[in-house]
């Protein structure tokens, strides 16, 4: 039980961190503002970190993560596109990350609980990945 909900939560962690880096990177293009974009750059270096230590520990467990839903992020990507081509803002932007950042939040805190059996490692990279969406989210706020 242990090591199958390890897994499970490590996953999930892996599709989020994904997720969020590759909402970052597809709106990096259209930052206007450079302490936004430095902080979206920041963002992205540490979910990317991140991502290496998911994979690191998951490969542990012989196991290869697993890619955000390929519909959903067809979906994030095209409307990301779609927003920004329309608009344009940082703004914009702001909005798009916070929502999400607090979607990944509840998610991670929802496998969190679910897969409550997991190691105390894999619950910490959880909780490191909550931090980090939440600590994006706080950063952007301004720009609302």
């Amino acid at each position: 039980m242990i090591e199958q909900d390890t897994v499970k939560l490590l996953r999930e962690c892996d599709a989020g961190v994904r997720m969020g880096t590759s909402s970052i990177e597809d709106v990096l293009p259209y930052v206007r503002d450079e302490k936004l974009r430095e902080h979206l750059e920041q963002c992205l270096g540490e979910h990317r970190q991140l991502g290496s230590e998911i994979e690191r520990e998951l490969g542990r467990f012989h196991d290869e993560g697993k890619q955000p839903n390929p519909l959903a992020q067809k979906s994030a990507q095209a409307m990301t596109k779609a927003k920004l081509v329309l608009t344009g803002s940082d703004k914009t932007i702001a909005d798009m990350m916070t929502d999400g950042c607090d979607m990944g939040v509840k998610s991670l805190n929802k496998y969190l609980n679910e897969y409550g059996a997991a190691e105390e490692r894999a619950k910490d990279i959880a909780k490191k990945l909550i931090m980090q969406e939440k600590k994006l989210a706080d950063g952007v706020m301004s720009y609302l």
